[in-house]
């Protein structure tokens, strides 16, 4: 018969086992939305700021993309860097603030968003398409018990 101690030790097991499997998971996922972003050549970096930028409709305050993206402010600005010299985004003043800096989608950063915002859908529908609902509602609970 099995004791307490190695009926955790065995419980723990499973779930380090399920862990693992939903990281997998997880990268998977996120593996094939990279691949679908790079084929329109964009990163989920770029295309997150991008999809920022065309759902506020304006531009916006690099302080402000960092901030929504949960990225520091210098790891943004060298992203908004990248997507200048790809000719996505453009720097603009704040006409309030002459210290602020803000970024505006080009007329190419749109065309690109709205590019990735095509391959983000495929692999949506993809993963919806793997799931049954009992599934989807099953993931959704876990994963809430997991924030």
């Amino acid at each position: 018969m099995e004791t307490q101690d190695q009926q955790a030790a065995r419980e723990a097991d499973a779930a380090g086992g399920v862990m693992f499997s939903l990281i997998g998971a997880a990268h998977a996922l996120e593996g094939r939305l990279e691949e679908g972003f790079a084929t329109v050549g964009l990163s989920a970096a770029k295309y997150s700021v991008l999809a920022l930028l065309a759902d506020a409709g304006e531009p916006l305050a690099l302080s402000d993309l960092a901030a929504r993206t949960s990225c520091v402010r210098s790891n943004m600005t060298q992203l908004v860097d990248r997507l200048e010299a790809d000719g996505l985004v453009r720097r603009v003043d704040d006409p309030a603030d002459r210290r602020v800096v803000r970024a505006a989608l080009t007329p190419l950063g749109e065309e690109r968003q709205a590019e990735g915002a095509k391959q983000m859908a495929k692999v949506q529908k993809g993963f919806a398409a793997s799931l049954t609902e009992v599934d989807r509602i099953a993931l959704g609970d876990l994963v809430a018990r997991l924030k």
